[in-house]
């Protein structure tokens, strides 16, 4: 998993799974600290697993109690059904996708 910051996204790249996790939530609430509206680019990951997408959820439910905001932007279909399936989008922001001509 390599992370890289750019402004206020936090770019992810490779595959983001339970064995991930720990390296994700901590550049994760280390950028929240800098970034109060922030947004996670998932364009880059090939696999999302349920660990990891809870792991987001969480972040971004205390960021929303914390008066910030944690958006999820570049997902997949299949992250965006897992995020149905689990429940979790009542959780997580999903930034809209520009729609192609």
């Amino acid at each position: 998993m390599e992370i890289e910051a750019d402004g206020s996204t936090l770019r992810l790249h490779g595959d983001c799974v339970a064995q991930t996790t720990g390296v994700v939530r901590e550049a994760l609430y280390a950028h929240l600290e800098e970034h109060p509206r922030a947004t996670v680019d998932l364009a880059d990951v090939e696999v999302v697993d349920l660990t990891s997408l809870r792991m987001i959820a969480a972040a971004s439910r205390r960021a929303h109690l914390e008066g910030r905001r944690l958006a999820l932007r570049g997902c997949r279909p299949s992250v965006r059904r897992l995020l149905a399936v689990s429940r979790l989008n009542r959780v997580v922001e999903v930034e809209r996708q520009p729609v192609s001509a």
